[in-house]
């Protein structure tokens, strides 16, 4: 990766940014909201995780998936 690539994803990644990443995570889950499937909207739930009200329940759901999804993959299987 580029060196002026990377500078930039540093600054972005800084607590300094927030106030680029959280308009940017709520217009790119409003739009996952609008499209013509809502559930495309589910990858951009880690964007959210700025938003402070939003941080235990997208972590309680994301533990949720990573709990089962060896549960679910068992019974496609079987």
């Amino acid at each position: 990766m580029p060196a002026r690539v990377e500078r930039s994803l540093k600054r972005l990644r800084g607590k300094h940014a927030v106030w680029v990443r959280v308009p940017a995570g709520v217009a790119l889950i409003g739009g996952g909201v609008l499209s013509f499937l809502p559930l495309l909207g589910i990858w951009m739930l880690p964007l959210a995780q700025d938003i402070p009200v939003l941080r235990w329940p997208i972590a309680h759901l994301l533990h949720f998936i990573n709990r089962n999804v060896e549960k679910w993959k068992g019974k496609k299987q079987g």
